[in-house]
Formats: structure tokens, C-alpha cells, sequence
């Protein structure tokens, strides 16, 4: 799920991480792969943010997925797997998901 601007900076508030710029090339294959997010990269891998309540895109909690683990200690290669949802739960105010800015 893409998360607006603002959603983006409430989550980097809760959560350190690096945001993947849409503008990134490898946005494209990471959305063949995991469908169309904002991706964050952490000490742990490659992850997103989903509501933490499945019936709900203005749920006001959120929780970080890993979807992708670091496959070397240097930390230049991802190895993709089943999404894992980690214990990070990231407060959101209510809003309505869209491509960020």
C-alpha cells in the first residue's frame, strides 16, 4: 500500500528506516515482487506498512512487514520471502492511503 507524504514522516517518526524513493529503479521489480508499497530498508531487511486491522486502510494503527531479508552482513542483497509481520506497530493518523509525494 503506498502511503501519502505525511504517513511516510509519521512512520520514519516510529520506526528507523530509510524510505525507497518512487523514483528509485528498483521500485518497479520490488512492486512485480510485493505489489505496489512504499518500501522501507532497515538493519533487518526490506519491509512495508500495512493496517494492522485487514478490514481497514484508515485503521490507526499499522504494523511493519518484512518481506525481504538481508542475505550478507555488508548488506547489498536482498533475499525476498513470505511476508513477516514484526512486532513494530506505528501509530497513523486516519487517512486514506495514496502514492506519496
Amino acid at each position: 500500500m503506498k502511503l501519502t507524504s505525511a504517513m511516510v514522516r509519521q512512520t520514519l517518526d516510529q520506526f528507523e528506516a530509510q524510505p525507497i524513493p518512487d523514483n528509485n529503479p528498483v521500485v518497479p521489480e520490488l512492486n512485480k515482487l510485493f505489489g505496489d508499497h512504499t518500501f522501507f530498508l532497515d538493519d533487518n531487511g526490506l519491509n512495508i506498512v500495512e493496517p494492522a486491522a485487514a478490514d481497514s486502510a484508515k485503521a490507526p494503527e499499522w504494523q511493519v512487514v518484512k518481506v525481504a531479508s538481508w542475505q550478507d552482513a555488508g548488506k547489498t542483497s536482498l533475499t525476498p520471502h513470505e511476508p513477516e509481520p514484526t512486532d513494530v506497530v506505528i501509530a497513523l493518523g486516519p487517512g486514506s492511503p495514496e502514492t506519496a509525494a
